[in-house]
């Protein structure tokens, strides 16, 4: 379906890596952004990890998927109902394209500080320069700060990850409800010693949709997945 400002939405439900595939060739000649609802948890590594950054063996017996996602960055971890998963398709030559890569992404934070802060939030950044990296970036996504993304007094909120191909540029997002590093620490290939250190490390770089929202306001009875996806749609130019 479309709406008045011209873009396609869609609703998507399957595992990570069926939500992770590329936009059908056909999908790729209009903006379209979908909302997408995982049904088993998955580890998504970025395109550049290779499978030594996760312990195989432990997600095998957790009933963890592990999906490479066709953009960069560190891993994300998502279960079912766990975050806001918002995916974005921007034909090359659209109004909103923007050939530098660094200032490419703005646009979409800026539609999510919309939302956040319709929703009651303030001390919203929207991260202009680029990729800021920490010891633990490369590993884990919310460690780090890329280009549009999004943060609420200094902590990371909402993750970006993109990705340019000759037909667009395709811009993953993601929130998630709560902040947890040791769901995601502990799924990954690291020593009991590096394991305890990234929890302690981690445990501030970012922030959890269901904390940052909890004196923000009734969310009318609707969950808190329901409430951002149908703002950030609202607030998309």
């Amino acid at each position: 379906m479309a709406d008045s400002s011209g873009w396609s939405l869609d609703r998507r439900v399957g595992s990570a890596s069926q939500l992770c595939r590329p936009w059908p060739a056909g999908e790729q000649l209009r903006r379209r952004v979908a909302t997408c609802h995982v049904t088993r948890p998955a580890l998504v590594l970025g395109s550049a990890q290779g499978n030594e950054t996760v312990d195989a063996e432990l997600c095998a017996s957790r009933g963890v998927e592990i999906v490479r996602r066709p953009a960069g960055g560190g891993v994300v971890l998502v279960a079912p109902a766990q975050q806001v998963w918002m995916d974005f398709w921007l034909p090359r030559g659209d109004a909103l394209w923007d050939d530098d890569i660094v200032s490419s992404a703005r646009w979409t934070g800026e539609v999510w500080a919309r939302a956040l802060g319709s929703l009651g939030l303030s001390d919203l950044d929207v991260h202009r320069g680029p990729s800021v990296e920490t010891d633990w970036s490369r590993l884990v996504c919310f460690a780090g700060l890329g280009p549009g993304e999004v943060t609420v007094d200094g902590a990371k909120i909402v993750g970006i990850a993109q990705r340019r191909t000759r037909e667009g540029a395709r811009f993953l997002t993601v929130a998630p409800l709560a902040w947890v590093p040791a769901g995601i620490v502990e799924l990954l290939s690291l020593d009991v010693e590096q394991r305890a250190k990234a929890v302690v490390e981690l445990a501030s770089v970012a922030r959890g949709l269901s904390k940052a929202l909890a004196g923000a306001g009734s969310h009318g009875g609707s969950s808190v997945v329901e409430v951002v996806e149908r703002e950030v749609i609202d607030s998309m130019p």
